[in-house]
């Protein structure tokens, strides 16, 4: 299974870098279970895995907080939201998380474009609880994981489907998810205008 969430790491000069990651999970017999590993598979290109090179710590976080998610899937999280110090590792907490789970990177492997990192579970905690399901959000997080992929995916498809999902976050969601999906069409948008400009 499949989980997104957010991880935060650290780089060599002490920068936390704030990113969408999607671990996969071990399925568990019991559902009251919590697990102990999961995998990592961050692209070679991006920063949490060059973090993760250097310093093989890190925290994963579960969040309903979907514009947190968006600003962090179009790049660098300014400002950065409220920290706080990990406990068993170097590393930092998203305060607002519900859930976060601190993380040691036990094995690596870099052959392929994307890396394989098995990841131990050395601390777990809960902030708050989690807000719920609700179709808002669902439709920004859609929303933010195709706007890592304007690079490749036709813009028209983007922004059909932008649309599509703009339905939901109009009849189901909130402040912060209309905030939220605001920004990734705007993102959409000035690609779209650097296409145009780089083409005439």
């Amino acid at each position: 299974m499949i989980l997104e969430g957010i991880v935060t790491t650290v780089s060599p000069t002490g920068a936390v870098n704030i990113a969408p990651m999607g671990p996969h999970l071990p399925d568990l017999p019991d559902a009251s279970q919590e697990w102990q590993r999961f995998t990592l598979r961050p692209f070679r290109t991006a920063q949490t895995y060059r973090n993760l090179q250097t310093h093989p710590e890190g925290v994963l976080h579960v969040t309903d907080d979907v514009l947190l998610l968006a600003r962090a899937a179009l790049g660098p999280v300014d400002p950065v939201p409220s920290l706080l110090p990990a406990h068993q590792v170097r590393g930092f907490i998203l305060a607002d998380a519900c859930r976060f789970y601190e993380f040691r990177i036990v094995s690596c492997d870099a052959r392929t474009e994307r890396v394989t990192m098995e990841a131990e579970v050395v601390h777990r905690g809960r902030l708050r609880d989690f807000f719920g399901f609700n179709r808002g959000k669902h439709a920004v997080l859609e929303a933010a994981i195709l706007a890592t992929r304007t690079s490749f995916l036709p813009l028209e498809e983007i922004a059909q489907e932008f649309a599509r999902l703009a339905v939901l976050v109009e009849k189901t969601g909130g402040r912060q998810e209309r905030e939220a999906l605001a920004l990734l069409q705007q993102h959409l948008e000035a690609v779209r205008r650097q296409r145009e400009e780089a083409s005439s």
